[in-house]
């Protein structure tokens, strides 16, 4: 009996030494990192519980900001290797004016952003649309992969988009319904890729006439027809803007913003003048959706009225003023001495300074 009883008092003798030792170490502040966390506080993410700080608020005279300034609506139709017309461009003038434009600050919208005054581009920047009418085989196709050929315009536009972090390469696309992307069979494909893409699609009638020399019922087929062959495409597009066919109101105008053909109604938000100078800005009195004039693409500064022509015009400013965002879609910034272009019903939303 002897011995078990020796062995137990090493046993006890070891264990009160280790005790010793592990007092010894809570104590020593040298050895703070090998301390156990205590039982009563559990380990939390504290990162993912405290807010994103608050983008800091711009001074809209800091960036210049005048939303009250004009927006240049730039009317394409073609893309062709020699240049074709004066309303058409090659590969190469029109790839050049887009890098133009957005090195110098531009943020493409669409049509119906800006007839609705729903314009969010940062600040310091200005927004410019984009048109293209006549829904032409060189505006898209599909290549063998099923997506927008890169020597379209759609696919320029997205190739140069994607070197500026501030730009997204929307376009806003009026289309003849009754001839979609040169009339060949993948029509419909085209046009449900651009919609994907985020492109508007916009009404440029059924068959391109000049509305101006038919009757009412007529007017009322050619768009309300324009508007159910897209629908019937893409359900989920939102036919809400008109690019006149030849610049051309019907003799009864109203019809150019509303109408109803068979079952289909249709109702424009805006509608796309062809000449010759910039849009107004949305919140300007004298802003008209349903006459907004666009500007025709000339890389020729000195083609009077043209895109060069214009864009120069207004990054001289010297007779005409480039709208200037403040970065906040909710207020309206501009100087102070221009607040008399305000229109009344953004009166609650102005901030001059």
């Amino acid at each position: 009996m002897k011995a078990p009883a020796a062995a137990l008092a090493l046993a006890l003798a070891l264990a009160a030494c280790a005790d010793g030792e592990r007092d010894d170490a809570r104590e020593d502040p040298g050895d703070v990192e090998s301390a156990e966390p205590e039982p009563d506080e559990p380990e939390t993410d504290e990162e993912e519980d405290e807010p994103e700080p608050e983008e800091p608020e711009v001074d809209p005279a800091e960036v210049g900001a005048d939303e009250l300034g004009q927006i240049p609506v730039l009317m394409y139709h073609q893309l062709r290797d020699d240049g074709g017309s004066d309303f058409d461009m090659t590969p190469e003038e029109f790839r050049s004016e887009l890098e133009f434009l957005f090195d110098e600050g531009y943020v493409p919208i669409t049509t119906l952003q800006l007839a609705r005054g729903e314009i969010d581009v940062p600040a310091g920047k200005s927004p410019v649309v984009l048109t293209f009418d006549d829904s032409t085989r060189s505006q898209a196709y599909l290549d063998d992969d099923g997506e927008i050929a890169e020597d379209t315009s759609m696919g320029i536009l997205i190739d140069v988009a994607a070197d500026y972090d501030d730009v997204e390469p929307v376009a806003s696309v009026y289309v003849i319904s009754g001839s979609l992307f040169g009339g060949q069979e993948d029509g419909e494909e085209i046009l449900a890729a651009l919609h994907e893409a985020g492109m508007e699609i916009g009404n440029h009638s059924h068959t391109h006439p000049n509305l101006s020399s038919l009757g009412d019922d007529e007017v009322r087929e050619e768009l309300g027809r324009n508007v159910d062959v897209v629908t019937s495409i893409v359900d989920d597009a939102e036919v809400a803007t008109l690019s006149l066919p030849l610049g051309l109101f019907p003799n009864d105008e109203s019809l150019a913003v509303s109408g109803e053909w068979e079952s289909t109604g249709y109702e424009h938000d805006g509608v796309l003048l062809v000449g010759y100078n910039p849009a107004p800005s949305p919140f300007d009195a004298d802003f008209d959706p349903a006459a907004i004039p666009r500007i025709q693409t000339n890389v020729d500064p000195e083609f009077q009225f043209g895109s060069a022509w214009w864009l120069r015009a207004l990054e001289d400013g010297s007779n005409v003023r480039r709208y200037v965002s403040d970065g906040d879609p909710d207020r309206i910034s501009f100087p102070e001495e221009v607040e008399e272009e305000l229109a009344e019903e953004h009166a609650d939303r102005a901030n001059p300074y």
